[in-house]
């Protein structure tokens, strides 16, 4: 059985056959999942479908693009949506400065809130980072993102981010990329990762794995990320899929037995 620790199904790109992707990610094995909220609106949106399906999960947070457009007191929005025991994340949050569609002192007020709220809560965080890998390791080093816990979701960075993040104590979440001709540092990192630290994700709609790849992306299709990782760390996908489902249950404090 799969997990996929990160997809974004609850919005309008699947508003024609959502019913129909989750049918075909339990045929697919794909036993659960977590949909993610990236501002106020589309967190409620998320825990509604959660609240509606037994094996998905939602976030709660305010994404870096998004973090321009938000209110000052968006945390106590936040934190509203968080009480339920189905949403079970804060983020996704972080720092983007390759598209930089929110100023960057915004950014990081925005994300040093949501450190602080997951701090608060006990929840853990969903990290985005892109061209910001300094600033936002920094952040979660200097503001004690320790005590919350955190995944760095869609990871594409070098082993240097990556140590940092696991000497913070968190997950590493590896994305479709990992089956592309060109995945970067991945086939180096991704064998380099504590067996308890990994976790695997569609990022759908985005990022479809090969031989996917063009199309919109679907939780089903986490079975070839997974067969991938399983590749690269000589390990049988029965093992990964184990290891990496049992990660993202003890990460999300998700029942064992659901």
């Amino acid at each position: 059985m799969y997990f996929d620790a990160h997809c974004h199904i609850d919005t309008n790109h699947f508003d024609g056959d959502r019913l129909a992707t989750l049918k075909r990610a339990k045929e697919a094995g794909v036993s659960q999942m977590v949909t993610v909220g990236c501002d106020i609106e589309n967190a409620k949106r998320a825990l509604g479908l959660a609240k509606t399906h037994a094996h998905v999960f939602s976030t709660a947070g305010i994404h870096p693009h998004e973090a321009g457009n938000s209110e000052n007191d968006f945390d106590s929005a936040l934190t509203e949506i968080l009480k339920h025991p189905k949403c079970v994340a804060v983020g996704e949050c972080g720092l983007d400065y390759f598209y930089d569609k929110s100023p960057r002192q915004r950014q990081r007020e925005v994300f040093s809130k949501q450190i602080a709220l997951a701090r608060s809560i006990n929840k853990p965080l969903v990290i985005h980072v892109r061209d910001a890998w300094e600033d936002c390791l920094q952040m979660l080093s200097t503001e004690n993102a320790r005590d919350a816990g955190g995944m760095i979701h869609c990871f594409s960075g070098e082993w240097e981010h990556a140590k940092r993040a696991l000497d913070l104590g968190f997950m590493i979440s590896i994305p479709g990329i990992v089956t592309f001709k060109k995945s970067g540092a991945l086939p180096e990192v991704i064998p380099k990762i504590p067996d308890d630290r990994l976790l695997v994700e569609t990022d759908s709609p985005f990022l479809a794995p090969s031989p996917h790849r063009g199309k919109r992306n679907e939780p089903a299709f986490v079975v070839h990320t997974l067969e991938k990782v399983a590749e690269l760390r000589d390990r049988s996908v029965e093992e990964i899929a184990t290891l990496t489902t049992t990660n993202a249950k003890r990460f999300y404090k998700i029942n064992q037995s659901l």
